[in-house]
């Protein structure tokens, strides 16, 4: 059940009783997004974000009837450099298991793990030109990432589409803390991101956040400065986001 709704800025802020409950809320209202936005166009493109925090809302999205999705191109918004290709770590890999595979879009574009991450950028860019995209689905890291748009690399006003970045301590520590991987040793230096203006270009932007490793994120998110410093604050000056919290992760608010 949702507990409250709070507004900061242009962004309303929603807290659930439960991860579950957030999760199907927000599978709820993407799509009734995607049905509305499907009555007036003949074809959407989607971007999705590939962590644990997504599970509940990918699962429940996944299982939605009558979603149209031979009208619908996914993307994502981000990737490891140098991973195996099979990689369970892979957010390629982690979308094809939780929804890509899952049922029938009309396309599905993955970034890729490959070496050659300059070629990446170019490849996935150039796909990107000319796209309106409609519907991102993110979530927010524990330093206030989104994507891979860690604090040292974010640029609310960059020029590129893609590009490859570093990746911060506080981030790879987030692979481990999540699962992904045993040790930090072990986590990737470098990603392929989409980047902020890439996915705050979007009509709808639904961001999912659960789980009390993330209430601080959620907190500067919410109450600090709109701020490269925490990246995930520019949603507050979208006209239509949505950041979807259950009781752990807006347990500082």
């Amino acid at each position: 059940m949702i507990r409250k709704t709070l507004m900061a800025g242009k962004l309303p802020v929603r807290i659930y009783d439960t991860r579950r409950n957030m999760g199907e809320a927000a599978a709820a209202d993407v799509a009734a997004c995607i049905r509305e936005l499907l009555a007036v166009k003949q074809e959407i493109y989607m971007i999705f974000a590939a962590a644990p925090s997504q599970n509940e809302f990918l699962a429940a999205l996944a299982a939605t009837p009558g979603i149209e999705w031979g009208r619908i191109h996914a993307l994502h918004m981000d990737e490891y450099v140098g991973l195996p290709a099979d990689a369970p770590q892979g957010f390629g890999n982690f979308l094809r298991a939780a929804i890509f595979g899952q049922v029938p879009f009309a396309s599905v574009d993955y970034i890729g793990t490959g070496s050659d991450s300059d070629e990446t950028c170019r490849r996935y860019a150039a796909l990107l030109q000319g796209i309106q995209v409609d519907i991102v689905c993110m979530g927010i890291g524990e330093n206030g990432h989104i994507a891979f748009n860690d604090p040292p690399v974010a640029d609310f006003n960059d020029p590129l589409t893609v590009k490859k970045v570093a990746l911060d301590e506080t981030c790879r520590l987030q692979q481990v803390h999540d699962g992904c991987f045993a040790r930090i040793e072990e986590v990737p230096r470098y990603a392929v991101t989409l980047t902020v203006p890439t996915m705050f270009h979007a009509r709808y932007i639904f961001c999912i956040v659960p789980a009390p490793t993330k209430a601080n994120a959620v907190r500067a998110t919410v109450c600090g400065p709109v701020s490269e410093q925490c990246p995930a604050s520019i949603l507050r000056t979208h006209e239509h986001a949505i950041l979807y919290t259950d009781s752990d992760s807006a347990a500082l608010l």
